[in-house]
């Protein structure tokens, strides 16, 4: 007899790192997505300028841990994997209201600042698609919208959003082809993105995030 699949869904505790106090004051709310393999505590260091009276950062950390190398050691974690892909896509979607949803309640006059990097950039993307609310910026670092996403719904979710590509120049993951192919689907879907770039890899740039918040 082959076996039936079922699901059920549990309760879990979800990890976020903040930057900063939420209170009424707060102007500036920032979300920052990490990337693939990385732990929120970590990846929230990269932000430490950013915070001031008016400004906060919240990292939220995916729900998926796993061992780097081996079964021992440094700990990494990732938003989705290709097994019940459909499943995890819904569960972070879901986890990243409730980030939105409890921020906004400490700090309800907040513009909501979004930054995703890496494999962070598809999850915010397929994430804010279903957005029913106003994002101020979003920010795809060193990442793109999946390719399996309609870009009508981008359209519809961020016509009004500041947009914005940033990578570097010598990034191993991202050429200059795919830019080109992503930047083709963004334009036909009527979005219009700032191009920002710097000299350096596969990383977060400390200049270029000054650049980001004193324009916010």
């Amino acid at each position: 007899m082959a076996a039936t699949h079922r699901t059920i869904e549990v309760p879990r505790t979800a990890h976020l790192h903040q930057l900063g106090t939420l209170s009424p004051a707060t102007k500036d709310l920032w979300l920052v997505c990490h990337g693939y393999g990385q732990l929120a505590r970590f990846f929230i260091r990269h932000f430490e300028p950013l915070p001031d009276g008016q400004t906060a950062v919240i990292a939220p950390e995916a729900l998926s841990r796993f061992y780097l190398q081996g079964v021992g050691g440094r700990v990494g974690a990732t938003w989705m994997t290709k097994e019940e892909r459909l499943h995890e896509i819904n569960d972070y979607v879901s986890y990243l209201n409730l980030v939105r949803e409890m921020a906004l309640q400490e700090a309800p006059n907040a513009k909501l600042h979004v930054l995703a990097f890496s494999q962070g950039a598809a999850t915010v993307c397929r994430w804010l698609a279903q957005a029913q609310w106003p994002v101020e910026e979003l920010v795809l670092w060193a990442g793109m919208f999946p390719e399996d996403m309609a870009m009508v719904s981008a359209r519809q979710a961020l016509v009004h959003t500041r947009l914005s590509y940033v990578y570097g120049l010598q990034d191993e993951y991202v050429t200059e082809e795919k830019v080109q192919e992503q930047l083709n689907r963004v334009w036909e879907a009527g979005l219009q993105p700032e191009i920002i770039t710097f000299q350096g890899k596969h990383e977060i740039n400390a200049t270029v995030l000054q650049q980001l918040k004193a324009r916010s």
